[in-house]
């Protein structure tokens, strides 16, 4: 060949061997985030991160209204430890509630972890336990909620990556891990570093939700850039916020190993067997209990209603299921929701799939208008299964249901520390008053229970006995007892 051809050729040839050089667009994303991080060698390398911090722990769910933020546990102590090769994690806080708490205002120390597939927790006294299949696999994913450990993982071969796009300022990737977990990455268009991580969970209330915790303050660390501010929302909600005082990398992270018991458990892939009781405590007034949660029927000259459908699908589907074996004879329309919190609602969409209308205060309308339209792909609930339209009527202060078999009065619980769209239900023919969270006969504190007084007197209500959504059926007297160590 002609040092002509061979001197015309060899710029061709630079072009092609650069254009096979460079990587798809996908895997650039993340080969520039790796080195914005310290270096593709660098991360791969990770053995161990520990995190060091403080912040906040949202009160996702048990605010004061479906959209309020304003109560969270205050976090010290906060220690979070990575063993990033063996697919561990514990995460070790202090809480303090910065609000009125049923167990009062004192710190909670609290140890969660992950150890593959085994999630569990550890109790102040040293006891392990093994948490459901479902908490266990929002930890698995945590574990990626953080720069090194996601960009990690999307540089292993195995991974899958797709979507590339921009938004913003903003590179974005999607990457399907070989362990079955899923995330969106995003980068900064300019420093390259990542902004943010994206998990898809399911929630018993919201459904489909996105898990994303995003990344702020970088600083030098041992040759890495690492964020020293990282938040968390779950959909529109933050759930964790930390910032961070101190972060070692391949340091001594401990033990992560899941303790003996946790491992050895059976796993738990569901709510336990839903247990209905059912007590007469009045004609026409049954008290379905069995479980933590309890709900009342009400029978009406020529229908039922329940009061509460709590906690999920299996709880609420068995109580509207005893409800109809008590009195096949009339059907049941309506249940009446007490408050917004989640382990209160979680049963409201299976008691729309069941067709009843929802009876709530008026401050949860708008949420519950939402969360029967939000999508349960991941995990789909009774109403996916079987979708019907949400038939909604509400309480501002007080409604009357009454014909001529019964008659229950509806009362919002003004002032409460516990919630605004409080509902308690009083029966003034049989002087039963059906109430929930704000007195549990049997507790050692009841830190709403003066408030809820202050709404019996309001009301001249003539109580005989309190019918609790927690605990046993009680006298009014042991109300009155627990009024004075209930004051905040």
């Amino acid at each position: 060949m002609s040092r002509l051809i061979l001197a015309l050729l060899a710029p061709l040839a630079i072009v092609t061997l650069s254009a096979c050089a460079q990587a798809p667009p996908e895997q650039q994303i993340v080969n520039d985030a790796a080195d914005a991080l310290g270096g593709r060698a660098r991360v791969q390398a990770i053995k161990t991160i520990v995190i060091d911090g403080a912040g906040l722990d949202g009160n996702l769910g048990q605010d004061m209204t479906p959209d309020a933020t304003g109560q969270a546990f205050i976090l010290t102590d906060y220690k979070r430890a990575i063993d990033v090769a063996g697919g561990r994690m514990r995460i070790e806080q202090t809480r303090t509630p910065n609000f009125t708490y049923f167990q009062g205002q004192q710190p909670q120390k609290q140890v969660l972890g992950i150890d593959g597939s085994v999630g569990y927790n550890i109790a102040p006294n040293g006891t392990a336990t093994r948490v459901a299949n479902a908490a266990a696999n929002d930890r698995r994913a945590d574990l990626y909620h953080h720069p090194l450990t996601i960009v990690r993982a999307a540089l292993d071969a195995a991974t899958i990556l797709s979507n590339p796009r921009t938004h913003d300022k903003e590179r974005i990737v999607d990457a399907a891990l070989a362990n079955g977990l899923k995330f969106t990455l995003a980068i900064d268009i300019a420093t390259k570093l990542p902004t943010r991580v994206v998990s898809m969970a399911d929630n018993i209330n919201l459904g489909d939700v996105a898990i994303e915790t995003s990344f702020a303050d970088y600083q030098d660390v041992n040759g890495l850039k690492l964020p020293a501010h990282l938040t968390t929302k779950t959909d529109k909600w933050t759930t964790v916020d930390i910032k961070v005082s101190k972060q070692t990398v391949d340091g001594d992270a401990g033990d992560l190993a899941a303790p003996a018991a946790a491992m050895s458990a059976p796993p738990i892939t569901g709510p336990p067997p839903a247990v209905v009781t059912a007590q007469e405590v009045a004609k026409g007034v049954w008290f379905l209990a069995g479980q933590s949660h309890h709900s009342v029927l009400v029978e009406f000259a020529d229908h039922l209603t329940l009061i509460e459908t709590p906690q999920n699908d299996t709880r609420a589907l068995a109580v509207i299921a005893k409800a109809r074996e008590l009195r096949p004879d009339k059907p049941l329309t309506t249940v009446v929701n007490t408050h917004h919190h989640f382990d209160h609602s979680g049963g409201i969409r299976a008691a729309v799939s069941e067709g009843l209308t929802v009876i709530t205060q008026k401050a949860n309308a708008a949420f519950y208008q939402d969360a029967i339209s939000r999508s349960h792909s991941i995990v789909p609930d009774a109403l996916a299964k079987n979708p019907k339209p949400l038939k909604i009527e509400t309480v501002d202060d007080e409604m009357a249901l009454k014909d001529a078999a019964m008659t229950v009065n509806l009362y919002r619980i003004a002032g409460s520390a516990h919630a605004d769209t409080l509902l308690m239900a009083y029966f003034p023919k049989e002087r039963l008053l059906v109430e929930a969270d704000v007195f549990s006969p049997g507790s050692a504190v009841n830190p709403y229970a003066a408030n809820l007084l202050e709404n019996i007197k309001k009301h001249d209500l003539k109580i005989d006995r309190i019918v609790p959504i927690h605990g046993a059926v009680a006298p009014y007297a042991e109300f009155l007892k627990a009024v004075p160590a209930g004051k905040p």
